[in-house]
């Protein structure tokens, strides 16, 4: 079975081409999704979020209150290095369980969809690694209307991804999008060519 690992900034279009990928029958390991199944209420990733950085990042029902902690890490790289050494480990073993669980299934390929897939050295994981590529105005004017975020705020968090750059020339294939669904589909279909995925 084939792994890739399917990268880009935030914002850049990853869930589009992993639902593109999903649709041409290839598995989605998507660690956003892990993410979360890891600091759910009553899990040990959680009960330490909450030990590191105090009660103000739990909401009224227990669970994680993601603005509050997205407020503290963006803005601070320290406190960035504690919460990605309380989840990080822990979405790896998730990962690493539900390739296996795919590759005994049978799967022909197996996407890995890690926003910071360089950063946190996962591209020595996969067999290749692919990355959305948007223009950094595209990029920001997505995010700015996704997330409700200021020009600040959306520099801020772009900021602290590797830079556009630098994905790409760490990539193994690049999926442009600036573009509309039609023309990402078509980038699909050529990179799925390539790898011989097709």
């Amino acid at each position: 079975m084939k792994t890739i690992g399917l990268t880009g900034g935030i914002a850049s279009g990853k869930t589009a081409v992993s639902d593109m990928l999903a649709a041409r029958g290839l598995a989605i390991v998507d660690t956003d999704l892990l993410a979360r199944e890891v600091v759910e209420p009553g899990t040990p990733g959680l009960a330490a979020i909450a030990t590191a950085f105090g009660p103000a990042v739990l909401a009224a029902d227990g669970s994680l209150d993601r603005a509050a902690l997205g407020a503290i890490v963006f803005e601070d790289a320290a406190a960035r290095a504690t919460l990605n050494a309380i989840t990080h480990p822990r979405i790896r073993e998730l990962m690493t369980a539900r390739v296996a669980a795919h590759a005994a299934a049978g799967a022909r390929g197996a996407v890995l969809v890690v926003p910071l897939l360089f950063e946190n050295g996962l591209d020595a994981m996969v067999d290749e690694s692919w990355v959305v590529d948007v223009p950094e105005t595209v990029q920001k004017q997505r995010l700015m209307a996704r997330n409700g975020l200021s020009e600040a705020e959306a520099d801020a968090r772009i900021a602290s991804q590797l830079p556009r750059d630098a994905k790409r020339a760490k990539a193994t294939r690049v999926i442009a999008n600036q573009g509309d669904l039609a023309a990402l589909g078509v980038e699909v279909e050529r990179v799925l060519a390539e790898a011989g995925l097709a």
